[in-house]
């Protein structure tokens, strides 16, 4: 195996057989793939049918999943659960998607920790999303005083106009997840890639998962504002 392709590695309290089950069904997958969105080329079921029901290659047995892209999810036993490995596609398979290798990578990482998130806090639970991205220097962990500590710290700051307190569920070298209790005990995932040769102006994203009856009106509302002042331009995001 070529050991340049990106590897990662999240471990859950969870079962083979219920991660699997994350990842193959259809209901299941809504609840930690992405985010709520509708587009000129669909939203979030189509995109869930072309990632994962499109050209795929299940063995079900061995728990590997091989996706028409070439990144293969492998799922083994844990002392208490399972560990989840995906491994990229190799870079340069696909010249369409080449330009966005690590913004999907960067993806994966969100969406792989939000599916421990469910699975460990929410299984079966439906969500609902809020989604906000844009260029700029100023990276939202920064800017909203965020502590980057170890996973499972628990931490109290007030986050746009609410006092929020939680654990850190997880960091990366450009990510930083924290549980949310008001949110239904909700997750936020906070990106930003610093400017470079890739991104030379910056890219941020949020991606809000909310339980429950939080008032998901209100805090678009209070997010949106706080989030167009700093970062006006939305990402593309190859859609």
């Amino acid at each position: 195996m070529n050991e340049e392709r990106p590897r990662i590695v999240v471990t859950m309290a969870a079962p083979v057989e219920a991660v699997w089950d994350a990842l193959r069904n259809k209901d299941k997958i809504r609840h930690w793939h992405g985010w709520e969105y509708e587009g000129a080329q669909g939203g979030l079921e189509e995109e869930i049918d072309l990632i994962y029901f499109t050209q795929v290659t299940a063995d079900a047995e061995s728990a590997i999943l091989t996706l028409g892209s070439g990144d293969e999810f492998v799922i083994e036993p844990v002392e208490g659960g399972s560990r989840l490995t995906l491994t990229r596609a190799p870079y340069g398979d696909n010249p369409e998607w080449d330009a966005y290798y690590d913004d999907v990578t960067e993806g994966w990482i969100t969406f792989l920790n939000q599916l421990r998130f469910a699975l460990e806090n929410h299984p079966g639970e439906p969500r609902r999303t809020l989604f906000y991205s844009g260029s700029g220097a100023r990276s939202p962990i920064t800017e909203l005083g965020i502590d980057l500590q170890p996973g499972g710290t628990p931490y109290e700051l007030d986050l746009i106009g609410e006092q929020a307190k939680g654990e850190v569920w997880f960091t990366s070298e450009h990510q930083a997840g924290l549980t949310v209790g008001s949110w239904g005990n909700g997750l936020l995932v906070l990106s930003h890639i610093p400017p470079g040769e890739k991104k030379p102006d910056g890219a941020s994203m949020a991606v809000l998962s909310l339980y429950g009856d939080v008032d998901r009106e209100a805090l678009d509302a209070r997010w949106k504002a706080w989030w167009e002042e700093r970062y006006p331009v939305p990402l593309d995001l190859g859609g």
